[in-house]
């Protein structure tokens, strides 16, 4: 194995900590978790294996506190300052590598200095998040997906389910890998803190019928009604959203209570999906904020 010491400060001390091995063989067995990210094999495969890939401090911080198991934690030795704390806490193997190491072994340009892999989440099925307590205490709130294969917009609705205090985000199977690296990254690590579901959307809509609540799906059909119009409910509610291309198939619009809209600009044509879940959140909470007045 190629491998050197350095010594690094401890903050707020002037001794230095114990020497710290540094990687400098981009395929040191160690480094076996990063092996060429950028390949899609290697995606399928961490999928299969359960792996999960957490990058840059922000987010590796949160993989940290979400009380998954890591498996290790690579930093680059400039930013061990910025990791010092949170690292205090880890168990797992901490390496040290140069950036252009890391990024030799990743396959693409690491900025960030900062990588980690973890255990995925255990696979949740709708009667578990039904078992658990609603955020708002009052009743179920759900993010539902169906064949969005883009991994940012995924992430970016993630970080915003968390933000509005969404129970759950469901997705169909035709939906991308949640927990692929890029989606990890763009959700600043909030997917690893909101259960997630894998089911059919008629499974979904049937589900929330049985626990009389709503379902909504997301379109910008002219003859759909406004989303704020919608009168708000004790029940629980689901927000179905389709796809940035295609949006969501006559089947599930036909299958769902009701067919809703965001009220934009007419010469816009459409939001972006990501941005569409955003402002259906912010809709739904600042509607509900008044009803409880």
């Amino acid at each position: 194995l190629a491998t050197s010491t350095v010594s690094y400060p401890m903050r707020g001390h002037n001794e230095e900590v114990t020497s710290r091995p540094l990687i400098t063989d981009a395929n040191d067995p160690r480094l076996a978790d990063y092996m060429n990210l950028r390949d899609r094999d290697i995606a399928q495969r961490h999928e299969s294996e359960r792996i999960l890939i957490a990058e840059g401090p922000e987010v590796v911080r949160r993989l940290i506190s979400s009380g998954l198991t890591i498996r290790s934690i690579v930093l680059a030795p400039n930013r061990l300052d910025v990791m010092e704390q949170a690292l205090a806490s880890v168990t797992c193997p901490v390496y040290f590598a140069e950036r252009d190491v890391v990024s030799q072994t990743a396959g693409y340009s690491l900025h960030r200095g900062v990588l980690a892999s973890a255990v995925r989440p255990p696979t949740m099925s709708l009667d578990d998040v039904w078992a658990r307590p609603p955020l708002n205490g009052r009743a179920h709130l759900f993010a539902v997906l169906e064949g969005l294969n883009d991994h940012e917009n995924l992430g970016a609705i993630a970080r915003t389910a968390r933000a509005f205090g969404v129970d759950a985000l469901i997705l169909d199977p035709r939906c991308a890998d949640p927990f692929y690296r890029r989606c990890v990254r763009v959700s600043m690590g909030e997917i690893l803190f909101l259960p997630i579901v894998r089911t059919d959307i008629a499974s979904v809509i049937a589900s929330v019928r049985d626990h009389k609540g709503t379902t909504v799906a997301l379109t910008p059909r002219p003859s759909a009604v406004r989303l704020d119009a919608i009168d708000d409910h004790d029940g629980p509610l689901a927000l179905v959203f389709g796809s940035e291309g295609f949006g969501l198939p006559e089947s599930t619009l036909a299958q769902v209570d009701v067919c809703a809209r965001i009220d934009i600009e007419s010469d816009v044509d459409s939001l972006n999906v990501g941005h569409a879940v955003a402002a259906a959140f912010a809709l739904r909470r600042h509607r509900s904020s008044r009803h409880r007045e």
